[in-house]
């Protein structure tokens, strides 16, 4: 054996790879780790934290030095105030949610991912589980901090929130409920159209401008039609009671049903079922 072969290392030995089958959980694992190092995913939870918290803040600051109100009281229950700016932030978790799955279709990145898992359907689901809890837990933390903020001016204005109180229990729960589920319409519009710019002005044009369009427009059918569209009966989940009061004889008045919060919110979530459905249906059939 020569000097050379004697002081040259040996190899290391090889492992042997280990293949771990992919579940739902890992699934899980690695879309909650794809959202979280996405810049845009901070930026957009960020954005939308901070509206729900500044518009609890204003809202109840204003209110408390409006002549009209300075104590006579409200008609608004105090976890509204909290809420309040709920239709700002829909804009904002609505792009997200698009962008979730429109973003990876325009990097094709979603190829990479199909490859791990030529089933699909389980794909779609976990990326809308992550989406969803991943928005219920950052507006219910936007919510709580809102209510610290704006909780100084509770007492000049002459309302509370008692978390005994089923209605406030609702409002402030229904709040990020509601939230997270015109977020997963959004993820379903895109998994339908596959672009980005396409998903959001969809999903944006039904929320707000369809069902104003609704309102505006005689006839029969549209009045019968209008309860049932997804922003105007899931948003009745994270009203007050007498704002669901109100609903309830404008309804009896209209001669239209008359949804109750959370026969509303199922209204929406159904709309995501259908169109979740219809997109899994075609991403099994279409290539990617």
């Amino acid at each position: 054996m020569s000097a050379a072969t004697a002081a040259a290392p040996l190899a290391p030995a090889r492992r042997a790879a280990t293949v771990r089958p992919v579940t739902f959980g890992r699934l899980v694992a690695s879309e909650w780790i794809k959202l979280r190092s996405l810049r845009s995913t901070w930026w957009s939870l960020g954005v939308a934290a901070a509206f729900l918290v500044a518009f609890a803040v204003l809202q109840t600051w204003g209110t408390s030095t409006d002549p009209l109100n300075f104590g006579s009281g409200v008609s608004q229950s105090g976890a509204s105030f909290v809420t309040g700016g709920w239709f700002l932030v829909q804009l904002v978790v609505c792009v997200l949610g698009a962008l979730l799955i429109t973003g990876e279709y325009g990097t094709g990145q979603i190829r990479s991912t199909l490859s791990a898992e030529p089933r699909r359907i389980p794909v779609l689901a976990a990326k809308l589980v992550v989406l969803f809890g991943t928005v219920f837990a950052a507006m219910t933390v936007a919510a709580a901090i809102g209510w610290a903020g704006a909780s100084p001016w509770f007492d000049t204005i002459g309302v509370s929130i008692d978390l005994t109180d089923p209605s406030d229990l609702r409002v402030l729960l229904g709040t990020p409920l509601y939230l997270a589920t015109v977020a997963a319409l959004a993820f379903a519009f895109g998994a339908l159209l596959r672009n980005s710019a396409a998903a959001i002005a969809t999903v944006l044009g039904l929320l707000l401008v369809v069902e104003n369009v609704f309102s505006l427009i005689p006839g029969r059918f549209i009045e019968l039609a209008g309860p049932f569209l997804p922003s105007r009966a899931g948003s009745l989940v994270l009203q007050d009671d007498s704002s669901l009061d109100a609903h309830v004889m404008w309804s009896e008045m209209s001669d239209v049903a008359a949804l109750g919060p959370w026969q509303g919110w199922a209204v929406l979530a159904a709309w995501v079922a259908v169109l979740l459905t219809v997109a899994a249906v075609l991403l099994r059939r279409r290539d990617a």
